[in-house]
């Protein structure tokens, strides 16, 4: 209750900043000009405001899209406004870890540095759909691909920040939304990358979401294990504000939209979290938290828990595995809980 009404009211926290603070406020002394990002989904919403943001503080961009013409149209906004503005357009598909791969090798053959790497991009699948590599299609595409994605490009950001000096930042995604799945993540992973009788699009997504926040923590642990230069963090970027229809029939329903509408934040408020954590020097250090409205906040009970996060980063090892198939998917999840060595080798 006392969250709500601190969001309601924009107050400030620890960071100075809150929910009323835009992507523009909070990066407002950020000078970005040494710096390489890539940012998934920059094509609309947050992304896209947090790309433009960037751009204006003077980083060099790297889009990955689906649609080049998208990613081009986008690039075309944000040059209108920042004509010197460096953006790179490449094509990815996240929910494809062959399209991942590519997308990687090609990033690499340009022999840029890496300082900035925000896994936005997000899909929410009102029908049951499995990627071409056999997993279900908002797991794949709001983790899985973000998993490998980060796992081909660490190399680069390390050697990046022990070159230049300058921290290298991970920012994950995720939504609040990843406290509302309970239950056993790869058992349900397993049944729905199988079929779509126990398909729930709410509780596939915030699986999705939860496995960014669990991401996170096991990321970090091992950062910290390898003495890195570099950190990772996740982000509750908030609702976005959208054209809402109603029927505005007496006071009650009134009031109702109002405290919900209050609730709800612009794009430029939405992205203030993400470039907040992707920017700020206040961060330097901080890694494996979780930041809502720019402060860090608490995760679900199930997202702060170290064991699941190790289990999650095992299972998704094996499932990003070139030698993985996917007729033994559901044998490389199980494999997964039991640490089974002997189980593990068979599922691949």
């Amino acid at each position: 209750m006392i969250e709500t009404v601190k969001h309601l009211v924009g107050s400030g926290g620890p960071s100075g900043f809150g929910s009323r603070s835009t992507a523009e406020h909070v990066t407002v002394n950020c000078d970005l000009r040494s710096l390489t990002a890539i940012i998934t989904g920059a094509t609309s919403g947050i992304g896209a405001e947090t790309a433009r943001v960037l751009a204006k503080r003077g980083a060099r961009l790297v889009i990955p899209a689906r649609s080049l013409k998208t990613a081009e149209e986008t690039k075309s906004r944000i040059l209108s406004e920042f004509p010197y503005a460096e953006i790179i357009v490449m094509h990815l598909d996240l929910s494809s870890l062959a399209s991942v791969r590519r997308f990687v090798a090609d990033f690499e053959s340009l022999h840029l540095p890496l300082n900035i790497l925000i896994n936005n991009a997000g899909k929410y699948a009102h029908k049951h759909a499995i990627s071409e590599d056999g997993v279900e299609m908002t797991f794949a595409t709001n983790y899985l691909g973000h998993f490998l994605l980060t796992k081909l490009l660490l190399k680069n950001m390390i050697e990046t920040a022990a070159q230049t000096g300058v921290q290298g930042r991970i920012v994950n995604v995720t939504s609040v939304i990843h406290s509302w799945f309970s239950g056993d993540m790869l058992q349900y992973l397993a049944d729905i990358s199988r079929n779509n009788r126990s398909y729930d699009a709410t509780r596939a997504y915030a699986l999705s979401k939860l496995a960014n926040v669990l991401h996170t923590i096991e990321l970090s642990r091992i950062l910290h294990k390898m003495d890195a230069n570099v950190t990772a963090n996740c982000v509750h970027p908030g609702i976005v504000r959208t054209r809402l229809t109603r029927d505005r029939e007496g006071l009650i329903t009134d009031l109702v939209f109002f405290l919900t509408s209050k609730l709800l934040k612009s794009v430029p408020k939405a992205a203030a979290t993400t470039c907040y954590v992707a920017t700020s020097p206040r961060l330097r250090n901080v890694c494996g938290k979780y930041f809502s409205d720019c402060n860090e906040a608490r995760t679900s009970k199930l997202g702060s828990c170290g064991v699941k996060a190790q289990r999650l980063w095992t299972a998704s090892e094996l499932l990003v595995s070139p030698a993985s198939c996917t007729p033994h998917l559901y044998r490389t999840f199980k494999c997964s809980l039991t640490n089974d060595a002997m189980c593990k080798s068979q599922a691949l």
